[in-house]
């Protein structure tokens, strides 16, 4: 019995190159699809172009096409955090832990040359030494005791101004300092709140010293104020003066219903009252 050998199905030549073009075109587009999210931008490296661009905005958010040989380094560009213990030493040599965070952000019209000199570990390169020093810097300036109570504030600001100095020609943004945390040695910290507490029972105690002070004065000028009333009064009031308010107010009393008999002309010239019930 005869077989008959079936044909090989076989592709064109023309539809294989087509599918090999296809599948390369698809590699390509999908190299030089890029997609910046919300909050990054894109810095553009030229493989065959110089390098990093520098001389124009970074990509914004949105889909962009970039020739699939070069690259796009994403950075988030909005503002971040970062945390930093330290331990650093006082005016007088003492150890004081402190905990500060840093609000930052690149600078993002400069942001090729962020990557270009500093590259995307900016933060260990740039913003964490220039924290530390400047912590070292501004809290070696100041005792303990200033440090936990009333300088707690300008420390902060002169931390923060002495970072900005460093990092404002370094492609980063410095948003704010904030110290968050002030650890003393216990024996440094208990001296230091029992002299807030006697100085707090010392300004209580001027504080009633003041108060009782003017009170007196308020009673003394009172009392002067009533002594001068009668000393004027006492000047003002002749023999005769005094002779016609008694008559006057021996008359007042006449009226009384158990008055009977008023003799006018009595001792030193006053009326007198007889016939009382």
């Amino acid at each position: 019995m005869n077989t008959r050998r079936q044909p090989d199905f076989q592709l064109p030549k023309a539809s294989f190159i087509l599918i090999i073009l296809g599948v390369v075109l698809l590699v390509l587009l999908m190299k030089s699809a890029v997609t910046i999210d919300a909050g990054e931008s894109g810095v553009l490296w030229k493989r065959f172009g110089g390098g990093v661009v520098v001389d124009q905005p970074p990509l914004g958010e949105g889909f962009h096409l970039v020739a699939p040989w070069n690259e796009v380094i994403k950075y988030e560009v909005r503002q971040q955090e970062l945390t930093e213990k330290m331990q650093v030493l006082s005016s007088n040599g003492l150890d004081i832990r402190l905990e500060a965070t840093a609000w930052y952000q690149p600078d993002q019209k400069n942001l090729g040359m962020l990557h270009k000199t500093k590259g995307e570990n900016y933060l260990d390169r740039v913003l964490k030494p220039a924290i530390r020093s400047a912590t070292r810097s501004v809290v070696g300036r100041y005792t303990p005791e200033q440090i936990y109570s009333s300088k707690r504030d300008a420390i902060q600001q002169e931390i923060f101004d002495e970072t900005k100095k460093i990092t404002d020609d370094q492609y980063v943004q410095l948003n704010e300092v904030l110290v968050r945390d002030v650890t003393l040695p216990a024996a440094i910290k208990d001296a230091i709140e029992r002299k807030l507490g006697q100085e707090q029972e010392s300004l209580e105690y001027e504080f009633r010293l003041v108060k009782a002070t003017k009170e007196a004065e308020k009673v003394r000028i009172e009392a002067q104020g009533k002594a001068d009333a009668n000393r004027i009064l006492s000047a003002s009031l002749t023999d005769k003066i005094l002779q016609d308010k008694g008559i006057d107010a021996t008359l007042e009393l006449s009226t009384s219903p158990n008055t009977k008999v008023v003799i006018v002309g009595g001792k030193d010239g006053l009326p007198l009252i007889l016939g009382n019930n």
